[in-house]
């Protein structure tokens, strides 16, 4: 399992990329489109689920497999220091739009 999650990292970090940002969209539908607590709670689960445990999950994965910090490893680190830095002003300035979207 271990072998397979490795030969395949790459294409499995950028379905997961694809699935958090598909979260975080229903997120804010199911906030402002929706209106609705309980799609919203069920969203921000998603959204953990799919983005920073597993991506933290397949970084330490990697390593251990690797043994050595490569690419992989440092992208994997650089995507969970843009979420906690500057992915917060995005993720605020994609809120602001999404208010205003669906608010209409």
């Amino acid at each position: 399992m271990m072998n397979f999650l490795v030969e395949n990292k790459w294409a499995i970090l950028v379905s997961l990329e694809v699935l958090a940002w598909s979260s975080t969209f229903f997120l804010l539908y199911a906030r402002y489109g929706l209106k609705s607590d309980f799609w919203f709670k069920v969203a921000t689960v998603l959204v953990v689920i799919t983005g920073v445990i597993p991506q933290v999950s397949m970084g330490l994965i990697n390593f251990i497999a690797t043994k050595t910090i490569d690419l992989f490893t440092l992208i994997i680190v650089l995507l969970i220091i843009y979420g906690f830095t500057i992915g917060k002003k995005h993720i605020k300035k994609l809120d602001t739009w999404a208010q205003r979207k669906f608010s209409n």
